[in-house]
């Protein structure tokens, strides 16, 4: 455990957001769209052959009117969240019909019902801003990958953010070793290698064993090392969902799974230690990496060869440079048993971390430690 993070609140009972109102006066459709907000977890209030109160208007966090139901909005204020729903398809009054309402989208059934599911699941999960999503990779093996991955989660959830550290790597040994959770009961990634479609980002915060505000989803100790592309995609797909900060580390392969999972990362950071020889090796893995994730930056790691600074590493691997880090004999000590990397919130690491969480917070760009 790491004290000096603070925990966040649960969810209030009170505070689990609404299901969406619906708007009809055909009961075909009413059945379907009680059926889709069933398949998303949510239950909806019904407006049948009349108009919708004020207060429920304004309140809902999604309104789905039927085609043929717009007279009973007519005149409502206008609001965001408005789906125009109907079957169909040569109705060409539809779209005067959902600008008269301002609806934000018109959805003929049965084509758009797995988008409407994904979108009332979304609202009964609470689903807002997805997580910023940093990838960690090293240049070469043994350049710190994994304490970086595991600084910066702790630095976010330090921060008062919700934060999940996610081991993408199964020959890595298991994160949950390296921030002391090895003990703490919840799910690993063998008790996920099923995952299938959509994955309710609550339930999987909460099966995950949890130091205060970070969760971690590692490997075990088993020999199961595979994990599907479908069951990463689902999985960090809910990951993301749930908001916050999502921090992978990264295996320096890519095969499939590891694809899916760079198609939903927001920034890579590439660890490269300034010398020559991990310089040709880092190139190679950028190589690979990029070919998916496109915001891929260096991270030039000291102490620096001759010849070599930050500056001229992210050059020569042909990168941006997103800062320097220099060897921090605490972070060595870390894996030793003296707390997870960057839990001291001191040194050049946890400093690095601050700043790189900050800029990528706001949209920034590189950072100077």
């Amino acid at each position: 455990m790491f004290g000096s993070i603070t925990p966040e609140p649960p969810r209030a009972a009170g505070e689990r957001p609404g299901g969406p109102l619906i708007v009809t006066d055909d009961e075909r459709l009413l059945d379907d769209l009680l059926r889709l907000c069933a398949a998303a977890g949510s239950e909806p209030e019904v407006v049948f052959a009349a108009p919708p109160r004020a207060s429920s208007w304004d309140s809902a966090p999604l309104v789905l009117v039927g085609a043929e139901a717009t007279d009973r909005v007519r005149g409502t204020a206008r609001r965001k969240g408005v789906l125009l729903v109907g079957r169909d398809l040569d109705d060409s009054e539809v779209w005067r019909r959902a600008l008269d309402v301002g609806a934000d989208h018109v959805l003929l059934l049965p084509d758009a019902e797995t988008w409407l599911v994904d979108r009332i699941a979304d609202i009964a999960e609470g689903v807002g801003r997805p997580a910023l999503t940093i990838g960690v990779v090293g240049g070469r093996g043994g350049a710190g990958a994994s304490t970086l991955a595991c600084a910066l989660a702790v630095t976010a959830a330090r921060a008062g953010r919700r934060t999940m550290l996610i081991d993408g790597d199964p020959l890595g040994g298991g994160l949950d070793i390296l921030v002391g959770a090895e003990r703490t009961g919840g799910l690993r990634w063998p008790d996920l290698a099923d995952s299938r479609g959509r994955v309710n980002s609550g339930a999987l915060e909460e099966s995950l064993p949890r130091l205060e505000s970070l969760s971690v989803l590692s490997w075990d100790r088993g020999d199961s090392v595979l994990i599907p592309a479908q069951a990463m995609r689902s999985v960090l797909g809910a990951a993301r969902r749930r908001g916050g900060v999502v921090v992978v580390d990264l295996p320096r392969r890519v095969d499939e799974a590891v694809a899916e999972t760079l198609a939903q990362i927001d920034v890579g950071l590439l660890i490269v230690p300034a010398e020559l020889r991990a310089v040709a090796a880092a190139t190679r893995v950028a190589a690979a990496v990029s070919m998916v994730l496109k915001d891929l930056r260096v991270v030039a790691r000291g102490p620096f060869a001759a010849g070599l600074d930050d500056r001229e590493t992210a050059r020569l691997v042909g990168l941006p440079l997103a800062g320097e880090l220099p060897l921090e004999s605490r972070a060595v000590d870390a894996l030793s048993g003296g707390g997870p990397p960057g839990a001291s919130g001191r040194g050049p690491l946890a400093r690095f971390c601050t700043a790189f969480l900050a800029q990528a917070l706001a949209g920034g760009g590189s950072v100077a430690v």
